[in-house]
């Protein structure tokens, strides 16, 4: 863990003087590229825009906003990548992209086996959160719900984030620590409860 802290190191500085240059269209871009299928950490951009409007240099409100418009935009560009190039294509070029089989295959379960409704719900998961977008578009996904799920996601996501860095203020990067800790215990209590709801369709 510490291995892995320590070699993520020199990102996080980057990301966070692009963020502190940049203020909102900082956090919107990073979150923008997270979402793109480009694993850049949350944990990092939202509660340093949480701490940067402890400081007064931005508006709480537009910093968890941005971040919830940035993934958005993010989410919409991998909708089309697997729209319009599919799974050959990903298999083929995904690496590029960042993209191996191992994330899209992933990404295919969750949405295939939970339907339209995981849009929403894996925007809280590690890892999931940044690929299910690629099969809601190889689906073809009906593009106006994908949309609004993927907003109504993303919302509750980028407030607390934000919150927890203004709460924490010049302490938040002790958040990346916790989040790390906690991202298994996240992926199981979301899968038993997208479980105990299809097991409950079935039923019904």
């Amino acid at each position: 863990m510490d291995y892995l802290f320590s070699f993520l190191e020199p990102l996080v500085q980057r990301l966070v003087a692009f963020i502190a240059d940049l203020g909102y269209w900082g956090i919107a871009i990073g979150m923008a590229l997270e979402s793109a299928n480009i694993p850049l950490p949350s944990e990092v951009i939202l509660p340093f825009g949480g701490y940067l409007a402890s400081t007064g240099r931005l508006s709480f409100f537009w910093a968890a906003m941005a971040g919830t418009l940035g993934g958005t935009v993010g989410s919409i560009v991998s909708y089309f990548i697997g729209l319009w190039g599919g799974r050959p294509f990903l298999l083929r070029y995904g690496r590029y992209l960042g993209i191996n089989r191992h994330h899209l295959e992933l990404a295919e379960r969750w949405f295939y086996r939970y339907g339209e409704a995981t849009v929403f719900f894996t925007r809280l998961l590690p890892v999931v959160r940044t690929f299910i977008s690629l099969p809601a578009g190889m689906s073809a996904m009906n593009f106006p719900r994908f949309v609004l799920y993927t907003f109504l996601g993303s919302l509750p996501w980028s407030f607390f984030l934000t919150y927890l860095g203004f709460k924490m203020g010049q302490h938040w990067e002790d958040l990346r620590f916790w989040f790390h800790r906690f991202d298994l215990l996240l992926v199981l209590l979301v899968a038993a409860a997208l479980a105990l709801y299809a097991w409950r369709k079935i039923r019904s």
